[in-house]
């Protein structure tokens, strides 16, 4: 079944339509510190209200268990959003109760308001399908429709995702309909070659039903971040203290093995930067991956970075692509001085002649802190755990609630 989109939903003037985004963005105190999700939810709710809709804007954002914490309120974000669209954007400092109703009661054609962060409710979040089901009616009770945008959430059966768009007329809104079209391009459809993923992040377990799922369609793979030491470590290369996942070393040989039965090129580093310690400040050096342990601070060495050897050659494969989807940092980027591999890959991206990919979480964070504007990229995903899960293969319960079935 097609994904139902926005044309499925007719005329919306003067209709209430109820939007469910991913603003889940960073704060710093009250400061939004990377607004890239209110943006990439930008097309959708300038399309609606130019149509007339009168917009009701729901979201999560962080995890307070249920209970109202000030520190993960949405108004900075309805502050944000109002300045992004150039115009007035109210907030309803509850949910489903008074002051939503009146809000949303106050809309006129065109306008959006945003109520108070759905996760301050328990039940958007419960195991308990019955739970979910009565959060929801209350929910569905603001609104003529449901657009569901929040692509960030949609491999969660959450109230406001799975509930919510069975109880109106729903659809997927146009961020949504863009991830879907960038991911089936990757998973399903004929990829321009040479196509390379680059992988990084801490642990190779985190990424085994991704390495599962596109091993047999890459042309080249290429592993940083912490999870590289686990598969120098499956060669037989002594890594110090450098971050081990011990549960995935038999599937970091198993990979090693597959792909050179399958003619896929497996790219490890040659050379990582060596710390004393975890720290900004921390003595480091350059060292090939067979003398890890040989810099001054030997068996205590923490692999913090690829080294530059390794990040040319990252960033010349790169480069050299068709289609490229990156997803994991490759080293601790926040710290400048393990920043420049992930710098290398972000640069090298910017300049594929073809699809380039940013597979979310951490992957855009880092582009973003690095001082790339997202336009530099083909496509930069809000999912995270989403994108990694549709990669896996995984049926995703925000898209099936929109008629939409993987092949």
């Amino acid at each position: 079944m097609a994904l139902r989109t926005l044309e499925s939903l007719g005329e919306l003037s003067g209709k209430k339509v109820i939007v469910r985004c991913d603003l889940n963005v960073p704060l710093d105190g009250g400061t939004i510190t990377d607004d890239g999700r209110i943006r990439a939810s930008l097309g959708t709710l300038r399309e609606l209200t130019a149509a007339g809709a009168r917009v009701i804007v729901i979201s999560h954002l962080g995890r307070p268990g249920g209970e109202e914490k000030p520190e993960f309120s949405l108004a900075p974000v309805a502050t944000r959003l109002g300045e992004l669209l150039d115009a007035p954007v109210a907030f309803a400092a509850d949910t489903v109760g008074h002051d939503a109703e009146r809000a949303v009661d106050a809309l006129e054609d065109g306008q959006v308001v945003v109520l108070e962060n759905l996760r301050f409710h328990g039940r958007e979040t419960s195991k308990d399908a019955s739970e979910r089901e009565e959060f929801a009616t209350r929910l569905a009770r603001f609104g003529d429709a449901v657009v569901e945008d929040g692509f960030g959430a949609a491999h969660r059966k959450h109230a406001s995702v799975w509930e919510l768009p069975k109880l109106l007329p729903s659809a997927a809104g146009r961020l949504v309909q863009a991830e879907l079209e960038v991911l089936e391009r990757l998973t399903t459809g004929e990829p321009q070659r040479p196509y390379t993923v680059v992988l990084g992040g801490s642990k190779v377990s985190d990424k085994l039903g991704v390495i599962d799922a596109l091993l047999p369609r890459v042309d080249r793979l290429l592993i940083g971040g912490g999870m590289l030491f686990t598969f120098l470590k499956a060669q037989g290369h002594a890594i110090g203290k450098s971050l081990l996942d011990q549960d995935g070393l038999d599937a970091a040989r198993g990979y090693l093995r597959q792909a050179e039965e399958r003619g896929v090129d497996l790219v490890l580093p040659t050379d990582v930067v060596v710390a004393d310690r975890f720290g900004a400040d921390a003595a480091h050096q350059v060292a090939p991956i067979d003398a890890i342990e040989a810099t001054p601070a030997g068996a205590d060495g923490i692999g913090l970075d690829i080294g530059p050897d390794t990040a040319a050659r990252f960033a010349d494969l790169v480069r050299g692509s068709a289609t490229v989807f990156w997803n994991g940092p490759m080293g601790v980027f926040e710290l400048e001085p393990f920043a420049a591999g992930t710098r290398a890959v972000a640069q090298a991206l910017t300049e594929v002649d073809g699809l380039s990919v940013v597979g979310g979480g951490d992957s855009a964070a880092a582009v973003r802190q690095l001082g790339f504007s997202d336009d530099r990229f083909g496509h930069i995903s809000t999912g995270g755990g989403a994108s990694l899960e549709f990669l896996e293969g995984k049926a995703l319960p925000g898209l099936e609630a929109l008629g939409w079935e993987q092949a």
